[in-house]
C-alpha cells in the first residue's frame, strides 16, 4: 500500500510542477524607452514612431551614418528589425531585463546583451 501511495504522490507532484506556467510580470514602462542610450561606444536611439538607429563610435560611425531599425516592445520582449544596404532585413528579439528613466538592459535568448544608460 505504501508503494502505491508513494507512486500516486510522486505523480501528483510531477503533474503539479509541470502544469503551472510561470507568472509573467510586466514591470516595463514602454514610454521609458524613447530617447538615446549608450553602452560604452555603442549607441541606440528609440523614436516614438517605432523607428530607431544604432551606431558604434569605435567603428568611426556617427549618428548620421547609423543603421536604422524599426522596433516594438510587447511586455518585456523587444523586437528590432534592422534595415541594411541592398534592402536586407535582420530580425532580432530580446528580453528587456531593466528599463527605467536612467538605465536600459536587454539580452537575447543566449544571454548576450547590453546595459545602456540614457544620454538625453
Amino acid at each position: 500500500m505504501k508503494k502505491y501511495l508513494s507512486i500516486i504522490i510522486g505523480c501528483l507532484m510531477l503533474a503539479f510542477a509541470t502544469s503551472c506556467d510561470p507568472v509573467e510580470t510586466n514591470d516595463v514602462d514602454p514610454n521609458q524607452i524613447f530617447g538615446k542610450w549608450h553602452d560604452g561606444t555603442v549607441y541606440e536611439r528609440y523614436d516614438a514612431d517605432g523607428t530607431g538607429a544604432t551606431w558604434d563610435t569605435a567603428d568611426d560611425v556617427t549618428e548620421e551614418e547609423a543603421q536604422t531599425f524599426s522596433w516594438s516592445l510587447n511586455g518585456t520582449r523587444l523586437a528590432q528589425e534592422h534595415h541594411g544596404e541592398m534592402s536586407f532585413v535582420v530580425y532580432k528579439e530580446y528580453n528587456v531585463t531593466k528599463l527605467d528613466a536612467y538605465s536600459f538592459s536587454y539580452e537575447d535568448d543566449y544571454g548576450f546583451g547590453y546595459s545602456f544608460v540614457r544620454v538625453n
